[in-house]
């Protein structure tokens, strides 16, 4: 069944019909884009609600983010952040896949639309127009019957008198006969007519118009077809992206678990453990004795418990739970920060005087690295004088001997504060360069002994080392790997396209954004998004 036989005389109704299709889709439209700008809304809110209860970069340093709770809080926050990636993701998709290709193809259903109603019009004005001819050739023809009728009794009516000449009425009857020949072409012409009118009005209802509307039958089932598919795609582009939801919330599942209560206990106890002993039993001092004052006083300077480790006044009671006080008083005065840490308890003292070995030796270590380039690069200089001049570095070689030589009485100075504290001096091995007149780096050992290394072979390739060291720093050096669990098509300007199963170099990490930007081998770097890899960063 089709429009063009069933629905032959229903032109109004099939025009109304298809305005409506088209308004439905426009509608389908709007209400997508409106669901994308809530997904965007949304993906936004829960952005700045990670960003909000995300800890700062100076709060990470705090002792309570070693514990399993906050390490997890983290993780749920940062699962949360992808999460929100993947609502843009859906927000995106559901845009560019439904409402562009939607608009577009609305825009040309209207067209081809206008162009077959404006042929429909074109064939009915052209029925009407020979209708119009074939209504004025049918009046022509009445109008000329009658004027012959007239002239047919006039003649009679003068042949019959006796009073008219012959010459009368021989002129009537010719007149009656022109009339009669007048009114036969305006008959034959409106048998033209109406057999012209009837023909182009079969074509009209039998071929033209039944054309037409199959036409507009067929560009509506093809608007139905394609607003189907939108329909679908509008649960398809949410499924598409729910293993990688599923992957945030298992996430956030398993930072649930991997809380632990009792290693935070332990952490609390390592960070606030003092190293103090319970205070003793008080003396009782009997005034009633008369006892030497002067001799009780002296027995009462040896240390009894924390509050002599402490400073505090002796005759003040020690209590677990201290009351606080409004009013300043001195007694409430924190003891003063010193660089060996002696404000702190011994526990906690050794572990500050431990962390600042480590910092030092590892800041000595790469005083350590950067003489040793200086070194290369002077004899680089040395024998290639077109690369550069060597006097050129003196005040850098300077400067970096000053800074080695600085961290070592920083170094030798922590260590002797951390073994008067009861703990080891065991620090990061490292070695120090000095640079002779010729240009020659000696190594040395901390305690400032010759080692057994000696000065490199002239004979190795030291222009090409020195040359392969700048190639390098031309580009970003990666910090890491990563292995793509989705494809992702990279159809954004700035994105990388990527396969399951690609192993990329990581080049910068996420930046709170949802999106790490990536190297491959060949050289082409753009951005992905963190939720479809999984990343390995370099120790």
């Amino acid at each position: 069944m089709d429009w063009g036989t069933e629905l032959w005389d229903q032109y109004d109704t099939i025009e109304k019909h298809t305005q409506s299709g088209l308004e439905l889709v426009e509608k389908y439209v709007k209400f997508v884009k409106e669901r994308t700008e809530i997904e965007q809304n949304y993906a936004k809110q829960l952005r700045n609600l990670s960003k909000k209860y995300n800890l700062k970069r100076s709060s990470k340093d705090e002792p309570e983010c070693r514990l399993s709770s906050y390490q997890s809080f983290l993780e749920i926050l940062n699962e949360m952040n992808d999460y929100a990636g993947q609502r843009e993701l859906i927000a995106e998709n559901m845009m560019m896949s439904i409402c562009i290709d939607l608009t577009k193809y609305l825009q040309e259903i209207k067209q081809e639309r206008k162009t077959y109603l404006m042929e429909a019009k074109k064939a009915q004005q052209s029925l009407e127009s020979t209708y119009k001819q074939l209504d004025s050739s049918k009046k022509r023809f009445e109008r000329e019957w009658r004027e012959v009728e007239r002239a047919a009794q006039y003649a009679e009516k003068t042949d019959q008198d006796i009073n008219a000449t012959k010459a009368d009425v021989e002129k009537a009857k010719q007149q009656a006969h022109m009339r009669a020949h007048v009114a036969e072409e305006c008959k034959n012409d409106y048998a033209a007519q109406l057999q012209k009118y009837n023909k182009e009005q079969n074509q009209f209802y039998f071929n033209d118009m039944p054309l037409i509307f199959n036409k507009l039958q067929d560009l509506d089932e093809r608007r139905v077809r394609k607003l189907a598919q939108g329909y679908v795609l509008f649960s398809d582009t949410e499924k598409h992206v729910m293993p990688i939801i599923g992957k945030c919330l298992e996430g956030i599942t398993k930072a649930g678990t991997n809380v632990n209560e009792r290693n935070d206990s332990m952490v609390v106890i390592e960070q606030s453990k003092s190293g103090f002993e319970r205070p003793g039993d008080l003396e009782f001092e009997d005034y009633s004795q008369g006892i030497n004052r002067a001799s009780s006083d002296s027995s009462l300077g040896t240390p009894k418990g924390p509050m002599d480790l402490l400073g505090k006044n002796r005759s003040k009671n020690f209590w677990l739970f201290s009351k606080r006080s409004k009013k300043f008083t001195p007694e409430r005065i924190m003891p003063a920060v010193t660089e060996d840490f002696a404000h702190l308890p011994p526990e906690q003292r050794r572990k500050r005087l431990q962390q600042k070995l480590e910092e030092i030796c590892k800041e000595l270590q790469k005083e350590v690295d950067q003489s040793e380039a200086l070194g290369k690069m002077k004899d680089v200089y040395e024998k290639n004088p077109q690369m550069g001049d060597p006097a050129s570095l003196a005040s850098q070689i300077s400067q970096t001997t000053q800074n080695i030589e600085r961290l070592r009485g920083e170094l030798n100075k922590y260590e002797t504060w951390l073994a008067e504290a009861g703990g080891r001096g065991d620090t990061l091995r490292y070695k120090t360069h000095t640079f002779n007149n010729n240009g020659a780096h000696d190594v040395h050992s901390p305690d400032g002994a010759h080692s057994d290394e000696s000065t490199p072979d002239p004979s190795q390739a030291i222009y090409a080392e020195f040359d392969d060291d700048f190639e390098d720093e031309e580009l970003t050096v990666p910090i890491g790997k990563c292995t793509a669990m989705y494809n992702f098509p990279g159809a954004s300007e700035g994105t990388i396209a990527m396969q399951e199963g690609e192993v990329l170099a990581v080049v910068e990490e996420d930046k709170g954004d949802g999106w790490t930007r990536v190297r491959r081998s060949n050289g082409d770097e753009g951005y992905i998004p963190t939720s479809y890899v999984t990343i390995s960063l370099n120790e």
